[in-house]
């Protein structure tokens, strides 16, 4: 549905008449419509504001759902009726006015981000229902935007290299770019909070759950990386995330499936884990997300360290210093289910100092279970308000008060723009790693115009709207002046004769006989030279065979194979480095040039 400019006028006025009530002597309106916010670090004006909440509204403010649907009021058939099963109601819009929610978290699954134009009106609905109903306070819209494999938005949005790629390119000034491009489009379709960057030192290559969602094995790259990161995505007014406190990179377990233990010593963690987290603590971020894994080193209870006080509260907040949001990760995740109910997680989380509690799998249960503990006095009033104040600050510096709205044309002057999709690809040129040359078989002559195939892995894109890679690097050579043809693996071999190289994608290729291990040394006994390209975790090249020349790019969306491709030619000269080693074959730090 459309913004007009008659239905901002009514949910400003919604707007001025909640701050006023509060008595926030900011509550002027200005130009634009939108009630000014309160000054940040002024807490007077929140403790007023949730003097006149009602225990309901407090609660409500701690939780961020998904909601089903396209529509804030109108969603199609089906989404309707998943919000009717899950929440009662019909629509996001109803679900936000019953638990009077403090945030909406997106999803492409739960049919929220068809377009960047659909997702500003989307976000203009919810906060229309938000400020029109109980406390009147906006809503905290927010989303997994961490680029590179994880992506809910995609084109036309700009789609930008992911942690692991920075991290090879090893830039905090490309690092905090990249950041300062996603946050201004997140913003303008009403996005204002990201649950990235990720903190985490990826030390385990079979780590199934962060891998390339890394910035690498070194603590301090990541600690800087992660800083300029977090500088760049709230310059652009979008909270960031530092994830998943204290540490999930070194795991062979997935929280989303199970409950991981971090053997670190004390010693280790301070070593390995907590440098990017302090580092996100000293350059102001917004929120930290806990993880869902034990770490017996901080508290030998079993508990996950999301319901830990000793950890959420004696490391994160006294030893650490952090005073903002820390939110949970999604409590719908196995890792945090499995010693409690779902009508007790919450109530465990925020008495381990949590506040924001993010994505319960059944909300009714979860937001009746924290009404129930402080009427029992299990959690008292003012715990809740300590949370809700913080929310409320976090909300204040994002100017969700000054401003909740976008605009169709805030949505076109910001996303997806020529200008950042020129920057995405500068910023991805100096992330391709190349690994392994041998021969000198590269950089590919494309003057003597040669045959080349590509095949491999096509793994969907993050986002739904890139790909197939092999398809896009074949695309993309051709245009550079090869002449490649992608064809599917089953006819790669048979087809390999004549080509002067073969390209291979491979992806997560694991340990011992495999059918992409099959397919990479048939092709090597052909004869003809072939070129390995890892497009998700560089681990691959010590699974393989050795090649003509091998890759590593940490994602396939088209920005990667854009830039693998200039790579190739030598259109561009190969500048990534390795974030990580890769075991038995190649040491941290290690790309070839040309």
């Amino acid at each position: 549905m459309p913004y007009h400019a008659s239905r901002r006028t009514l949910l400003a006025a919604a707007a001025v008449a909640a701050v006023s009530a509060a008595g926030a002597s900011a509550a002027s309106v200005v130009p634009g419509g939108a009630p000014a916010g309160p000054e940040p670090g002024d807490r007077s004006w929140a403790g007023r504001l949730v003097a006149r909440m009602s225990l309901a509204e407090k609660v409500g403010q701690l939780f961020v759902s998904r909601a089903y649907g396209h529509s804030a009021t109108d969603p199609d058939p089906e989404d309707a009726e998943a919000n009717r099963a899950r929440f009662g109601v019909s629509t996001a819009a109803e679900l936000v006015a019953r638990y009077h929610l403090g945030g909406i978290i997106y999803f492409a699954w739960a049919h929220n981000t068809r377009s960047p134009q659909q997702i500003a009106a989307l976000s203009n609905g919810l906060q229309q229902a938000a400020l029109t109903s109980g406390a009147r306070i906006p809503l905290l819209l927010s989303t997994d935007q961490e680029h590179g494999i994880i992506a809910r938005i995609g084109a036309p949005a700009t789609l930008l290299p992911g942690a692991m790629a920075l991290g090879a390119g090893g830039s905090a000034a490309a690092a905090r770019r990249a950041a300062a491009i996603a946050g201004t489009e997140l913003a303008a379709m009403g996005i204002r909070m990201d649950y990235a960057p990720v903190a985490d030192v990826n030390v385990n290559p079979a780590n199934p759950v962060i891998g390339v969602r890394s910035f690498g094995a070194d603590p301090e790259q990541v600690a800087t990386l992660v800083a300029a990161q977090v500088t760049g995505y709230q310059a652009a007014g979008v909270a960031a995330t530092a994830k998943h406190f204290p540490g999930h990179g070194d795991t062979a377990t997935d929280s989303h499936v199970g409950l991981p233990v971090l053997e670190h010593s004390r010693a280790e963690w301070e070593e390995l884990d907590e440098p990017p987290f302090r580092a996100a603590v000293a350059a102001g971020v917004d929120a930290v997300m806990t993880a869902h894994l034990v770490v017996p080193a901080l508290d030998p209870s079993g508990d996950p360290a999301t319901l830990s006080r000793p950890v959420i509260t004696g490391v994160l907040r006294e030893r650490l210093g952090f005073r903002g949001v820390v939110t949970t990760d999604a409590l719908d995740m196995a890792g945090v289910r499995q010693k409690y109910g779902d009508d007790r997680v919450p109530v465990l989380a925020l008495l381990a100092g949590c506040d924001q509690l993010l994505n319960p799998p059944d909300l009714p249960l979860a937001h009746a279970g924290v009404l129930a503990a402080v009427r029992s006095g299990e959690l008292t009033e003012r715990r809740i308000e300590e949370s809700v104040l913080r929310i409320l600050e976090l909300k204040a510096r994002r100017a969700l008060f000054s401003d909740p709205w976008t605009s169709p044309g805030r949505v076109t002057a910001a996303v997806g723009t020529p200008a950042h999709r020129t920057a995405a690809d500068e910023i991805a040129a100096g992330t391709t790693t190349l690994l392994a040359n041998p021969d000198g078989l590269l950089p590919l002559d494309p003057a003597a115009l040669p045959r080349l195939l590509v095949t491999g892995a096509d793994p969907v894109s993050p986002s739904g709207t890139t790909g197939p890679p092999t398809a896009v690097l074949a695309r993309e050579l051709t245009a550079l002046g090869c002449a490649a043809t992608a064809v599917p693996p089953e006819r790669a071999v048979a087809a390999a004769p004549g080509h002067e190289a073969v390209l291979v994608c491979t992806y997560n290729v694991p340990e011992g006989e495999s059918p992409q291990r099959t397919l990479v040394t048939d092709l090597v006994a052909t004869g003809v030279p072939v070129v390995a390209v890892a497009v998700r975790n560089p681990y691959d090249a010590a699974r393989l065979p050795r090649c003509a020349a091998e890759l590593a790019t940490y994602s396939w969306t088209d920005v990667e194979m854009r830039a693998a491709a200039r790579v190739l030619t030598g259109a561009v000269r190969p500048a990534g480095h390795l974030p990580v080693p890769v075991p038995g074959r190649y040491p941290l730090g290690h790309g070839l040039t040309y």
